[in-house]
């Protein structure tokens, strides 16, 4: 496995991969759910190139970029395990962000509610920092995750809109034994929080249950997921959604495919989980 610490290294080393070329890109301390990913890339295609940079465009001031988890050495070598030939891990920002830096990509609508109305600059640099890795990798595949569902959804509208001519592949959300999902950010709970974090994955359960039982009222479901949370002490609710699925406006009556999602912090950390309704359908 070569590793490139920046991009003149990058390009190189990128020219030398046969095609078709699948993409993982991550911001490191890399779980399961990373490695679904580039086991998927390994299995579909010639070679597999991952990135791993905290991309600091994406976090506001107030946000956790100088506490977010790094373990470079244990992510290289997890990505080595699977069969990654190439990765890209730049030493400084100032790759990606040089003096005097001032291009943005935004995509609209969409990035106007749930996290984007929680995390306002959030998706500028989510597009940006990926537009700018799209150019620089070149795959012909990019694997995202659908547990960061509203991302993929961006993803897929800048690949559309810039005329990226990527497939976007999405591979399912990986869960720990209790039904957390698997997360980086789970590293800052506590013990005491961990045990109560499962409490995300039950409430999407009860809303999967109400759904198949017939029901289709937006509210119903929204107070279900709601109450259930309500019950754990330490889960403050950011926001609870159920939304249509192409729009992400709140459904009134669920008539399609729906986005069930949720942000819960526990003390500072704050946690995103969802489901598709019906229950097995696809995000995109």
């Amino acid at each position: 496995m070569n590793i490139a610490k920046t991009l003149r290294e990058f390009r190189s080393l990128r020219e030398q991969l046969p095609s078709p070329v699948g993409f993982v890109p991550t911001m490191g301390y890399l779980h399961d759910g990373h490695l679904s990913l580039a086991r998927m890339a390994r299995e579909d295609g010639a070679s597999v190139v991952a990135s791993i940079f905290v991309n600091p465009t994406q976090f506001a001031p107030t946000e956790d970029l100088d506490a977010y988890p790094r373990d470079l050495k244990r992510d290289l070598e997890l990505l080595e395990a699977e069969g990654t030939d190439l990765v890209l891990t730049p030493e400084t920002n100032d790759e990606f962000y040089p003096a005097g830096y001032d291009t943005w990509v935004d995509v609209a609508g969409i990035t106007r509610v749930l996290e984007g109305a929680s995390r306002p600059t959030h998706f500028r640099g989510v597009a940006t920092v990926v537009a700018k890795l799209f150019n620089v990798v070149q795959p012909d595949r990019a694997y995202f995750g659908q547990k960061d569902a509203q991302q993929a959804l961006v993803i897929r509208q800048l690949i559309r809109d810039l005329n990226f001519p990527i497939e976007l592949v999405l591979g399912p959300t990986i869960r720990e034994d209790d039904g957390l999902a698997m997360s980086s950010r789970n590293a800052y709970l506590s013990a005491e929080q961990r045990t109560a974090a499962p409490v995300l994955r039950r409430s999407l359960d009860r809303v999967e249950a109400l759904y198949e039982g017939g029901e289709r009222r937006g509210n119903v479901l929204r107070d279900a997921m709601q109450e259930l949370i309500d019950t754990e002490p330490l889960a403050t609710i950011d926001y609870v959604s159920v939304a249509n699925l192409e729009t992400l406006e709140e459904a009134d009556v669920l008539e399609g495919k729906a986005l069930v999602s949720l942000a819960v912090r526990f003390g500072k950390t704050r946690l995103i989980d969802n489901t598709i309704l019906p229950r097995g359908a696809s995000l995109i």
